[in-house]
Formats: C-alpha cells, sequence, structure tokens
C-alpha cells in the first residue's frame, strides 16, 4: 500500500507565519494566490491535513496519553494527572489553542476557494476532508476547552469575531455533527479508493468519528443530567457506529496463526515481518483510518519501542490496570482473595489481553534490540532475546509490552501504523451508545458488537449477556465501560472517558498502587524496594493526588485571554 505523497514545497507555501488568537495569515496570504486552478491543487492543500492527526509521539505528548490518568505513571509525576498544573502563558503540547485554529484556518481556506470552483463534483471528496478535519479540530478543542469559538471563514485583521466571546459547547458538537455528516456523503466508500490513494480518509471513517464525538458528548450531558440532550446525542452515536458495522467494510484483526497472540501483533504490524506467522498489514482490516508508517519511507521517527518495552522510568502499569482484566470465566477479580503469591500467579486464568499487553515474570521476550531470529522460539530464538527470563523487580512491578516489537530495527526505525480510528472502537462505541440511551442493551446487540471485541483472543470465555450479569451479580454499565478501558488501553482514551463519565473525580485522586509485595515473592526477591507500602502490602507509587472540578477542563492560555478578554477563562482557571 502506497503513502501519500504531499509536495513539500507546496506544503511549505502555507506556513506563512501567523499572527493572532484565531491565528491569521496577513491579508496578501495563500488564498489569494492562483493555486485554485485544478482538483490537483485542492488534493495537494488537502493532503497536509493528514499531519493533524494523532501519532505516537505527538500522543505521548498530548493530553490523551494514557501516563495523564489512572492507569500508568512514572518515576516522575505528571503535574496534569495529580491536578497540580497552572494556567499557561502560551500554547504548549497540552494546551495547544492557537496552533489547532491555525490549523482550521487552513480547512476553511480550502472549503472557502471551493465555492467558487467551476466543478464541484471534481472536488467533492477534498472538500469532504476540510469537513472531516475541521470537525476533528474542533473535537479536540471541545475535549480541552468545550466552549469555543466556531470560525467558518478566513478572517482578517479587523474581522469582529477576533473579539468575539465563545461558542456554548453545544453549539460546537452541533458544528461538529453538521461537518461530519457532510462529509460522510462527500467522502468515497473505503473500498473505492485507489491504492495509489490508500490512506486517505473515507465516508465509514466518518461515521466512525461521529461515533466516537457523539458517544463523548452524549455521556458527558447524560452524566450531568442533561438526559434529553445526552440521549438524542447517544441516538446519533448508536446509528453511525450501526453504518459502520452494516458496512461489512471492517473487521478485528484476528488471523488463526496467531491465535490467541492476535491483539498483541495487531499494534506492531510491518511491511517485513513482525510476527510469528508473517502476516503483514494488508491484513489488518481493522484499522479505519491510521497514521501510517513505514521503515524505508516513513520510520516512526518515535523512540516507541525503547520507550514501552519493560520500561522502568515512564511506564509504570498500576495495579487499578491489571485488576480491570477478567478471570477467563468472564468474572472480575476479587483483589481482596486473588492468588499474588507468585510474581506471575495473577495472569493465571486471565483474559489473553493481559499478557499480550504486559509482560509475565519467568518469560522470554524479544525487542528492537534483543530481536527474534527465527520466530519459532527455539533455542536460537531464545538465545537472541533481549529477556530470556523476566525478573519484574523495577517500576511498578508490572511491565508493558504493547507497541514493542519483536524484530531487528534501529530505534525510532519501526514502520507499523498508529490507529486513529480502528473498528474495536466502533463496536464498543455502538455498544456503550445503545446501553447508555436506553438503559439496557440486548444480547444480540452484545453478540455484533463488545462481545467480538472481548472473545476476540479469548474463545472460550462466556459472553456478557444480560443473563450473565444478572446470575453473576455484575452491573452492565461497569463491564462494558471494563471492555473499553482493555481493550483500547495506551492508545490515548482512558482519561477522556473518565471525564465524559463525570467519574475523574473519583478515580482520578486514588493513589496509583504498583504490585501486592508483602506476603509474595516479590518481597523476597525485591528486598531493597523504595516505595511505601498501603495497608493491603502494595507498592504506593504516587499518592496526594487531587481532582478538582475545574480539571476537567483546561484552561486557555494566559495570553489568548489577554488577546481577547471575552474569552474569559473556563471556571476555576480564573
Amino acid at each position: 500500500m502506497k503513502l501519500i505523497k504531499i509536495s513539500i514545497a507546496f506544503i511549505l507555501l502555507l506556513s506563512i507565519s501567523l499572527q493572532s488568537c484565531l491565528d491569521l495569515d496577513p491579508k496578501a496570504d495563500l488564498a489569494e494566490t492562483n493555486l485554485w486552478k485544478n482538483a490537483e491543487h485542492y488534493r495537494l492543500f488537502a493532503s497536509q491535513f493528514y499531519g493533524w492527526t494523532r501519532d505516537f509521539k505527538s500522543m505521548d505528548a498530548s493530553i490523551h496519553w494514557d501516563g495523564r490518568s489512572d492507569l500508568v505513571t512514572a518515576s516522575t509525576t505528571d503535574i496534569y494527572s495529580n491536578g497540580t498544573n497552572t494556567i499557561p502563558i502560551s500554547d504548549n503540547d497540552i494546551i495547544p489553542y492557537k496552533d489547532i485554529y491555525n490549523k482550521i484556518r487552513q480547512a476553511n481556506i480550502l472549503l472557502e476557494k471551493s465555492e467558487s470552483y467551476a466543478i464541484p463534483t471534481d472536488i467533492k471528496t477534498y472538500v469532504g476532508e476540510a469537513k472531516f478535519f475541521r470537525a476533528y479540530l474542533y473535537f479536540e478543542l471541545l475535549q480541552l476547552f468545550g466552549d469555543v469559538i466556531i470560525v467558518k471563514k478566513t478572517l482578517d485583521i479587523t474581522s469582529p469575531e477576533l473579539k468575539t466571546a465563545r461558542n456554548p459547547r453545544s453549539e460546537v458538537v452541533d458544528f461538529i455533527i453538521e461537518d461530519l455528516q457532510d462529509a460522510i456523503l462527500k467522502l468515497p466508500a473505503h473500498k473505492t479508493i485507489s491504492t495509489s490513494e490508500a490512506g486517505r480518509v473515507s465516508s465509514e471513517a466518518a461515521s466512525a468519528f461521529l461515533s466516537r464525538v457523539a458517544l463523548y458528548e452524549g455521556t458527558w450531558q447524560k452524566s450531568r443530567n442533561n438526559e434529553t440532550r445526552g440521549k438524542a446525542l447517544l441516538d446519533v452515536a448508536a446509528i453511525a457506529a450501526k453504518d459502520v458495522i452494516d458496512s461489512e467494510t471492517f473487521a478485528l484483526f484476528n488471523p488463526e496463526e496467531l491465535g490467541t497472540q492476535s491483539y498483541k501483533y495487531l499494534f506492531i504490524l510491518e511491511n517485513v515481518q513482525s510476527n510469528p506467522a508473517n502476516i503483514g498489514k494488508t491484513a489488518n482490516k481493522e484499522y479505519i483510518f491510521a497514521r501510517r508508517h513505514d521503515e524505508s519511507i516513513n520510520a516512526i521517527g518515535y523512540n516507541i519501542t525503547k520507550g514501552r518495552f519493560a520500561n522502568s522510568g515512564v511506564n509504570f502499569i498500576t495495579r487499578k490496570m491489571t485488576n480491570m482484566y477478567l478471570q477467563s470465566n468472564g468474572l472480575p477479580v476479587n483483589p481482596s482473595t486473588w492468588d499474588y503469591s507468585k510474581m506471575d500467579s495473577e495472569f493465571k486464568n486471565r483474559d489473553n489481553r493481559m499478557t499480550n499487553s504486559l509482560m509475565v515474570a519467568g518469560k522470554t521476550y524479544w525487542s528492537n534490540a534483543g530481536a527474534r531470529v527465527t520466530w519459532a522460539g527455539d533455542t536460537e530464538d531464545i538465545a537472541s532475546a533481549a529477556i530470556k527470563s523476566l525478573n519484574p523487580v523495577y517500576g511498578s512491578g508490572y511491565q508493558n509490552q504493547k507497541w514493542a516489537t519483536e524484530r531487528l530495527v534501529a530505534d525510532t526505525r519501526e514502520g507499523y501504523d498508529f490507529p486513529i480510528i480502528r473498528y474495536a472502537e466502533v463496536l464498543l462505541n455502538y455498544a456503550e451508545a445503545v446501553f447508555e440511551r436506553d438503559q439496557n442493551i440486548s444480547d444480540e446487540d452484545l453478540n455484533i458488537s463488545l462481545n467480538l471485541v472481548r472473545l476476540r483472543v479469548n474463545p472460550d470465555m462466556p459472553k456478557l449477556s444480560n443473563n450473565f450479569v444478572s446470575v453473576n451479580g455484575l452491573d452492565m454499565r461497569t463491564e462494558i465501560r471494563r471492555e473499553r478501558t482493555v481493550e483500547l488501553f495506551d492508545e490515548g482514551f482512558r482519561l477522556d472517558d473518565l471525564k465524559r463519565w463525570k467519574t475523574a473525580e473519583v478515580e482520578m485522586p486514588m493513589d496509583l498502587l504498583g504490585v501486592k509485595w508483602l506476603g509474595t515473592e516479590f518481597q523476597t526477591k525485591w528486598p531493597n524496594v523504595s516505595y511505601s507500602k498501603n495497608s493491603d502490602g502494595c507498592l504506593i507509587l504516587e499518592t496526594g493526588r487531587k481532582w478538582e472540578q475545574k480539571n476537567y477542563l483546561l484552561p486557555l492560555p494566559a495570553d489568548q485571554v489577554q488577546l481577547n478578554p471575552n474569552l474569559g477563562n473556563n471556571p476555576g482557571w480564573n
């Protein structure tokens, strides 16, 4: 599959320095040039949009990273995770207010120029892309700030919009939905995108993203007692997700040859051998829209394997995360009675996603430096391994392997794709939207959505059903949310989920814990551990965390409020 090629010279012309809180170009800017004479000009201009999406590096630098949630921490505490962040003076990676409006302006330029194009059908796809990416950017603003200024046109330095107040979030969401619904009509179906254009956004991707947006805001409103508005948005989410399901275009990555390790190898697929079955990216029908990489043409350029593989500094998996993995019988573990006596005992008889994502004491593991040789797990393979018998007595005691390659490749040169939207999320969006909309969900709806995700690498696990929930005294909402958390771990959803569910005020202040140390094998093999222990004998990685109501939204940068006093700032940040 061919990567999108962007005319660098053309895109560089777009980078004229920008001047105000809504990021104007000077009047004599690109929009007044002669670069809009044919459809190819629109295609090239739209190609810049693809550099705006989440990727490995930008995800870790953003507020969305799971390391800023309750699932992962590091040797250095994070101010956004523990609630001690303050108002920034100007844009940064976490609060990129000005940068996002700069990008919105580029989308608006294309849309404005398209209005006078002689043959609209020739540029319909690129108009659809502009609508999709404008919606993508406004959803980012919504998640960060709530109320924001809606800008539908390019502005000049005298435009009154530069000093306007922010639009309420309800108007912002309606604007995003309108853009996405228009994009769905204009973008090509996934199956009709040519090989030379592979990787460009499809109508199904717009529907999938619509399900994400509407689920987010639907649950945000419902959890804040706006039932009518919430249910209307949840209906939009359910319909959009079902449209993707009914298209029969995508499927969970689950090749028989990889068996119960399909989840693990999904995230490190490359165009060279990257798994024991030598299955490549063409077999992956799960990624609906992805940031595409290739070792030779467009490597990741970020130390993803070294940053994730058994990392002892920045990737401390918490006990809360490990306790979310179900038993193999489909029931939650009871931490007060579960077997933690050995370093590997809590991994036994669990959801296979646990060992697909985390590392087990005593097992062999390969990385980009200690790589696979035969891919057979034989003597030669083991001799080459980075870790021949894991001794997890560092960090939190839990070690990660998700996103870490097993093949020999130079640091930062991995070539696997980053899933911006994958089919598993859409299936989980559907299940949650239906349940939250109707206060119940049928077994049939569970079977076409959540259970496909649950059983991918757990073929013998009981399905989630109404009877299973009832007989075992479970709560359907809790189990739906559990499946989402486990499946989408370390993909940048957890903190946003806690915010929309309005449970961050409960979950985020909790102490972040590591392994159970007291009375276990860890106490013997890790006698010099420096962490304090709680009353259950678990390592305390971080304590004294807080979460105030103001933390549900971020503060606008101080320089933007100074430029436009009508912006105000979010509650609690004045």
